[in-house]
């Protein structure tokens, strides 16, 4: 009823002239006032190789255990990511080994580029100058940690936390060989598993000489798992409110419009300078990331077995699961920033899932360094350790520069518990799924 009554307060405002129009539009709040069509992937049915990696995807018995899949730490039902909250997953031989990094989400994954260190010019989305607008003028988001110190090369794209995996494939193929994943001993053994199930159906498509070639036919069958992931539809749908708002096709409550300003304020939430989100010049939806390295000195999470060696630090970039930037120490510590679609399905968080809410996540970025004591914790001196998970040798890269961060110690912080509670509003509406009330 109250949107009957708005489209015909608004048709009337149309025919009272240009400022009525303005007027109308004033008085819905929410409503995206330059709505922008999108431009998502072509849903078609999935090609025979597709299909087998659908099946692969899902099936236990490619791992040592005989009891985990991808999908057992990629669920479809937390839009590829995590199942539960638990920090990092179980796997291994037994089933119930635990690494030191948290799952990420696979939904979107085709949109992350190959892994460079170049001048921090190819931004995604950087079409920030899209015809989509906030709902009230913003400053643009900026992003200055790396450059006011004179870095003038920047690492980005790559798949895992820290780039390592180059393709889609070489990403599918490292959890067959991962000891605290599926842990196979070698290639053969995955070989032997994948003819066992899959070997008919492979030969008919790519011949049974590749299938009788123990590398060949775990490639092929990892590549059937990337023709299942860029494929079908489940991994990109780009079907949030939020897209729904570009397209003029929701309106955002009060709470939610808040959130998109404070995400897009420079000077306070500034989320936007990471997660850029505007279309792209080709109407491209917003990835929620431009897929380049932070270190944000996340609190170091004790409860990890791999942390309970006090001396072990993961510095992502420079180790230990990646061996070729280690002598580049100005990257040690940082990690890929994720997309934040679907952010609000997770129930873990940052690489080494030291936080379970988005409460949390949202306190860490107001708190870290206004109130560090309620962040990190104290030594047996009564010092709050700041970035206490990175040797003093790397805190240094932390960024200190970009708001919310660059408060002092005491200072009030860029952002109340109010508008805390607005950006977790605003973060839920690119929940994929969204169906608009009629």
């Amino acid at each position: 009823m109250r949107r009957a009554v708005a489209l015909v307060a608004a048709a009337a405002a149309a025919a009272a002239g240009p400022t009525a129009v303005r007027a109308a539009r004033d008085a819905a709040p929410g409503v995206n006032p330059r709505p922008v069509p999108l431009v998502r992937p072509a849903a078609r049915p999935l090609s025979a190789m597709a299909e087998i990696g659908r099946d692969l995807f899902f099936d236990p018995r490619l791992s040592r255990s005989g009891r985990q899949s991808c999908a057992g730490c990629h669920d479809p039902a937390h839009a590829y990511g995590p199942p539960d909250g638990r920090s990092v997953q179980p796997g291994g031989a037994g089933g119930r080994t635990e690494g030191g990094r948290a799952v990420p989400g696979l939904r979107y994954v085709d949109r992350v580029p190959p892994f460079s260190i170049g001048p921090d010019d190819a931004v995604e989305g950087a079409a920030l100058a899209a015809p989509a607008a906030p709902l009230t003028p913003a400053a643009r988001p900026r992003k200055l940690a790396g450059t006011s110190t004179g870095q003038a090369l920047v690492p980005r794209g790559g798949l895992f936390w820290d780039g390592r995996a180059a393709t889609l494939q070489d990403q599918a193929m490292g959890p067959l060989f991962g000891p605290v994943e599926m842990a196979n001993r070698d290639t053969a053994a995955v070989a032997g598993r994948v003819r066992r199930a899959y070997g008919a159906r492979l030969a008919a498509l790519v011949g049974p000489e590749a299938v009788a070639n123990p590398r060949q036919v775990v490639w092929e069958a990892m590549y059937a798992v990337v023709r299942f992931e860029v494929e079908d539809p489940s991994f990109h749908p780009y079907s949030s409110k939020y897209d729904a708002w570009l397209e003029g096709r929701a309106r955002f409550t009060a709470e939610e419009a808040r959130g998109l300003r404070l995400f897009e304020d420079s000077a306070r939430g500034n989320c936007a300078g990471c997660h850029p989100d505007r279309p792209g010049p080709d109407g491209e939806p917003p990835a929620f990331t431009d897929f380049q390295y932070e270190a944000l000195g996340v609190p170091r999470n004790r409860q990890l077995p791999a942390n309970h060696d006090s001396g072990r630090y993961d510095l992502g970039l420079c180790g230990p699961a990646r061996t070729d930037l280690g002598r580049d120490p100005q990257y040690c510590g940082m990690f890929r920033t994720p997309s934040l679609r679907n952010v609000a399905t997770r129930q873990v968080f940052f690489h080494n899932g030291v936080y379970h809410r988005l409460e949390d996540v949202l306190d860490f970025y107001a708190l870290r360094d206004a109130r560090p004591g309620a962040v990190y914790p104290r030594g047996t001196d009564g010092r709050v350790r700041r970035f206490d998970d990175l040797p003093a040798a790397y805190r240094g890269n932390v960024d200190t520069t970009d708001p919310p961060f660059g408060h002092a110690a005491g200072a009030a912080s860029a952002l109340t518990a109010r508008d805390r509670r607005d950006l977790i509003a605003f973060l839920e509406t690119l929940t994929d799924g969204y169906r608009a009330p009629r």
